[in-house]
């Protein structure tokens, strides 16, 4: 799980590789219209309704380039903001804040894009019990800052990366010759510690996958017919997992077919960002 302990811990290094690659050795056209630190101040717009995600980023992009930059936010991550609301004022070095406009603002558009996208999704299973969950479909080098927003948007995570959890999917379960030899192999191997996933595809795959003991069974682009047999298959003897092309467009017939959760990686491969800006920048005295 990424909580706000762990964005201050791993993001540090994220940011200053995205400034890295905005800026290779200087600011050309800041350099050219302001020779030395001039105050100034600039405001932060929302120009659609949605949920915010990423301002601790947006502010630290700044702080980055000029420690004495402060951001004053009058809204906080995962709240519900509008179109034409005053999100945050920057105020600090001129220089600082062209320079780092651009990135501060593609973290926190991409974040709250998905922070809306995923509460809209929420939104639609109310009342379902499901839980809604992402996946690693991420932007490389992103995955820190869009499993976070998920978070905010109010979804969970599933696994952050391929150290986390054992998950068989198709390939693996080909590579052992079978799920109960995946699962098994699993047994032997990983620490008792550790849930085993198993990705079905078919109702002859859960079957194998309840009897070798896995503890989640994925229901991986099956029927609504096929997904509601295997769940009474499975009879609570290990939780549920539905996905495959999951969007918002289609999620809604998934309320009823009596699962735990659903992933979706549209949640971090398909959103789209939230336009916000920064505007009015202006000196200050």
């Amino acid at each position: 799980m990424i909580d706000d302990i762990t964005m201050k811990i791993r993001a540090e290094r994220l940011i200053r590789a995205a400034l890295e690659e905005d800026v290779t050795s200087e600011d050309l056209s800041t350099c050219c219209v302001l020779k030395e630190r001039t105050e100034g101040e600039a405001e932060l717009l929302c120009k659609q309704d949605g949920v915010i995600a990423g301002l601790p980023v947006f502010a630290r992009v700044f702080e980055i380039l000029d420690e004495n930059t402060k951001v004053t936010c009058f809204v906080k991550d995962g709240d519900s903001v509008k179109k034409g609301e005053r999100l945050a004022v920057v105020r600090g070095d001129m220089r600082a804040i062209l320079t780092g406009e651009r990135t501060a603002l593609n973290f926190l558009q991409r974040m709250s894009g998905i922070a809306t996208y995923t509460a809209q999704i929420v939104k639609l299973l109310e009342g379902s019990g499901l839980k809604l969950v992402d996946t690693r479909k991420t932007t490389p080098n992103m995955r820190l800052f869009e499993k976070y927003a998920v978070r905010m948007g109010g979804g969970g995570n599933h696994r952050y990366n391929l150290s986390d959890a054992v998950m068989l999917k198709d390939n693996h379960i080909g590579a052992a010759g079978g799920v109960k030899k995946a699962i098994a192999a699993v047994k032997a191997y990983a620490p008792f510690t550790v849930k085993i996933e198993v990705e079905t595809e078919n109702l002859a795959m859960v079957q194998e996958a309840v009897e070798a003991g896995a503890d989640i069974i994925m229901l991986d682009n099956m029927n609504d017919d096929d997904m509601r047999a295997a769940v009474k298959l499975i009879a609570g003897r290990a939780q549920v997992e539905i996905s495959g092309n999951v969007t918002k467009e289609n999620i809604a017939r998934l309320k009823n077919i009596g699962a735990d959760v659903v992933s979706s990686g549209a949640l971090t491969h398909s959103a789209p960002i939230l336009d916000v800006s920064l505007k009015n920048l202006h000196p200050i005295k």
